[in-house]
C-alpha cells in the first residue's frame, strides 16, 4: 500500500534493548500456536493521543526521545521482539524447525513521521480515515518475513494537535493479549521516565517468556523442506468499507437481557449477545445470500485460563484459537438473537482443557498453517481483538488515549474487531469491515441502528 502524501517520514532508527545480559543470548523455540501464524500478517494497532504541551525549556527531552528511550528499556523485558527468526534444516535425519533468536538482534524499527491532519480529521469521518493506513509500517508483510525484517516496527506520527503511536507486531511472536501486554509495559516505563522514576527493572507485569509445549516437548519439527510449501501471500481482491460503531453499556445490557430472556437463562454473556447480534445483522445485510447458505460466527478465544493447570495471564506468545457456530442463513434469521447467542455460548463453554490439548495434538499431526485466504469467507463473521484488552490504560505520561485504530492487516469481508469504549463501564467499539453495498444495508437496518449509538 502506498503512503498517503500527507504523511512524511522524518527519521528512521533501530532501537535495541538498553542492556545486554546472558539472558539476551537466547533461542526461543516456537509453539504450535506460534507456528500456525507463520503465513499470517502482523498485528497492527495504535493509539491516538492529544499532543502534550511543549515545555518552555528548549533543551528538554522531546516526546520522541522519551518514546525511544523507554522502548529500549522495555525491550530488556520483552527480548523476543528485538530478535529474528532462524530456520534450522538438515537432511539426515530430516528436520526443519523455526526458532526465534535473540543473538545479534536486529532491534526494532522506529520511524518518526508527521502528518498535516488534526485529530478531528481522523475522528470525524464516518468511515475509517484512509490516512491511517500510512501510520503503520510493514504493510503486506507476512510473519515469516521476520527472518530478515524486524519483528516489531513502530511509527510515531505527529499530527497538528495529536500524536499516533502505531505498532506492527509479528503475530508469530505473540497474540493480542501479548501485544497489549507489551504496549502497556512500554507506556508504564515511559510514564516512569516522564515522572522522574528510574525503577525500570520493576514493571508491574513482567512477561513469562518460556513457551508452552504439549507434554513439555519442543522444538517442533515441521514436515517441510522449503518455506514455499507453507507460505501463501494471496490477498482476496475485495473493496471494503471500514467504520466504527459504538455500543453503550445500556445498549449492550439490553441485548444481553433480550438474549437471555429468549432462552430462559441468565448465563449468556454480554459479548456473546453482542456477537450474535452482529452475526444476524451482517448476514441480513448480505442480501444476496441464499437461504440454504451456511454461515458461521467465529470468536477468537484465549486459551491461557482454559488449560489445566492454567498458564499465567502474562504468558508472552500465542495462546489463542477460534470457536464457532455454523448454521444456514434461514436458520439464523428465522430465530431470534437468543438462539444464535446460545450457540456461541455453548461453543465458548465447551472450549476446555481437553479441547485445547486435542487441537494441539491434531496440529502436531497436520501442521496446519493459517492463510488469510482461508479466513476470507464472505458468508461469515469473524470477531477479533477483545474489549477486555486494556487499551486505554496505556498512559505514556501525557494522559489517556483519545481513540484506538488499526492498520490494514487482516481486514476482510465480515471481519469485526472489538475494542473497549473510551468511557469504559462496559461500552464497546466495533470496527466492521464490509463491502460498500453490505455496509450501506447494515447502516440502514432498523434492528442494528436501534441497538447502538453510532460513533462519529
Amino acid at each position: 500500500m502506498e503512503s498517503h502524501p500527507a504523511v512524511r517520514h522524518i527519521s528512521r532508527s533501530s532501537i535495541k534493548p538498553d542492556c545486554v545480559s546472558d539472558q539476551s543470548n537466547q533461542l526461543f523455540h516456537l509453539s504450535a500456536w506460534d507456528l500456525a501464524m507463520v503465513s499470517a500478517y502482523h498485528i497492527q494497532k495504535g493509539l491516538l493521543f492529544s499532543k502534550p504541551l511543549p515545555t518552555k525549556d528548549p533543551s528538554s527531552i522531546t516526546i520522541i526521545d522519551y518514546l525511544k528511550d523507554s522502548l529500549s528499556r522495555t525491550l530488556v523485558h520483552f527480548l523476543p521482539l528485538a530478535g529474528h527468526f532462524v530456520t534450522h534444516k538438515q537432511d539426515d535425519p530430516q528436520s526443519y524447525s523455526i526458532s526465534l533468536d535473540s543473538n545479534n538482534n536486529p532491534g526494532v524499527d522506529f520511524v518518526h513521521a508527521v502528518a498535516d491532519v488534526s485529530m478531528a480529521d481522523i475522528l470525524s469521518t464516518i468511515d475509517v480515515h484512509p490516512i491511517l493506513q500510512s501510520f503503520f509500517l510493514l504493510d503486506n508483510v507476512i510473519n515469516h518475513d521476520g527472518h530478515t525484517l524486524p519483528l516489531l516496527a513502530v511509527q510515531v506520527t505527529e499530527l497538528l494537535d495529536g500524536i499516533f503511536i502505531a505498532c506492527s507486531f509479528n503475530h508469530v511472536v505473540g497474540d493480542g493479549t501479548s501485544y497489549w501486554h507489551f504496549f502497556n509495559a512500554w507506556a508504564e516505563i515511559c510514564r516512569m521516565m516522564v515522572n522522574g522514576n528510574h525503577d525500570y527493572d520493576n514493571i508491574s507485569r513482567p512477561p513469562v517468556l518460556k513457551r508452552w509445549f504439549l507434554d513439555g516437548h519442543g522444538p517442533i519439527n515441521l514436515p517441510f523442506s522449503h518455506h514455499d510449501e507453507f507460505i501463501d501471500r494471496h490477498l482476496p481482491p475485495v473493496v471494503l468499507r471500514e467504520r466504527f460503531f459504538h455500543f453503550s453499556p445500556q445498549s449492550i445490557a439490553k441485548l444481553k437481557a433480550k438474549a437471555n430472556a429468549e432462552c430462559n437463562t441468565t448465563i449468556i454473556s454480554s459479548f456473546q449477545a453482542l456477537s450474535a447480534h452482529l452475526w444476524r445483522c451482517i448476514t441480513r445485510a448480505r442480501r444476496h445470500l441464499p437461504s440454504h447458505q451456511k454461515t458461521s460466527c467465529r470468536l477468537a478465544i484465549n486459551n491461557r485460563s482454559r488449560l489445566n493447570p492454567p498458564l499465567s495471564p502474562d504468558y508472552f506468545g500465542n495462546c489463542i484459537q477460534t470457536v464457532s457456530a455454523t448454521v444456514t442463513v434461514e436458520e439464523l434469521l428465522s430465530h431470534g438473537i437468543g438462539w444464535a447467542a446460545w450457540l456461541l455460548h455453548e461453543a465458548v463453554i465447551g472450549h476446555n482443557d481437553s479441547k485445547v490439548r486435542d487441537w494441539v495434538e491434531g496440529w502436531m499431526k497436520s501442521h496446519f498453517i493459517y492463510h488469510v485466504g482461508n479466513f476470507f469467507d464472505p458468508c461469515s463473521v469473524m470477531m477479533g481483538s477483545s474489549p477486555r484488552f486494556d487499551m486505554y490504560g496505556c498512559d505514556f505520561g501525557w494522559g489517556k488515549a483519545e481513540a484506538v485504530r488499526s492498520g490494514s492487516a487482516h481486514k476482510f469481508d465480515g471481519k469485526v474487531s472489538s475494542y473497549p469504549g473510551r468511557q469504559g463501564r462496559g461500552s464497546v467499539d466495533l470496527e466492521v469491515s464490509l463491502p460498500p453495498e453490505s455496509m450501506s444495508a447494515l447502516e440502514s437496518d432498523p434492528d442494528f441502528v436501534d441497538a447502538m449509538t453510532l460513533s462519529h
